[in-house]
């Protein structure tokens, strides 16, 4: 009967030892994929102020005024930002980083480029979407 004691005891911790280490595999997953969002989440966020700064450049950089296309790039930045004029007198700067883009308005007056003062945007201000594209 003693036989019969000790077994079942030792049943009961083999149990406890395989539920304890189920937990800690469920724990452990789980960290695994909060991790994996966070990291996501840090890069759009970094992303994000790229853009917001590489428009802010855009914004204050001596655009030639040719009605073509203009892209430039800014060291230290994984994005660029372009300019890009239309036949009615505006033109629109586009900023991308990896998936993240900002849009700011402008428009050409007296042979100089005045940008919008409503800000930026994170949706295209054009009607057309393929005006709001980086090449």
């Amino acid at each position: 009967m003693n036989r019969q004691k000790g077994m079942s005891s030792l049943m009961l911790v083999l149990l406890m030892l395989v539920l304890g280490s189920l937990m800690l595999q469920g724990i452990s997953i789980q960290h695994q994929a909060r991790l994996s969002q966070a990291s996501l989440e840090k890069q759009a966020i970094q992303d994000s102020m790229d853009a917001e700064s590489l428009l802010e450049w855009g914004r204050v950089f001596a655009w030639p005024l040719s009605p073509v296309l203009q892209c430039q790039t800014l060291p230290g930045f994984a994005g660029r930002v372009c300019l890009r004029f239309f036949a009615d007198g505006t033109a629109l700067l586009i900023a991308n980083c990896r998936d993240q883009t900002r849009w700011q308005t402008a428009s050409v007056n007296d042979n100089s480029l005045h940008v919008d003062r409503n800000g930026w945007s994170d949706f295209c201000p054009r009607k057309e979407a393929s005006q709001c594209q980086n090449p």
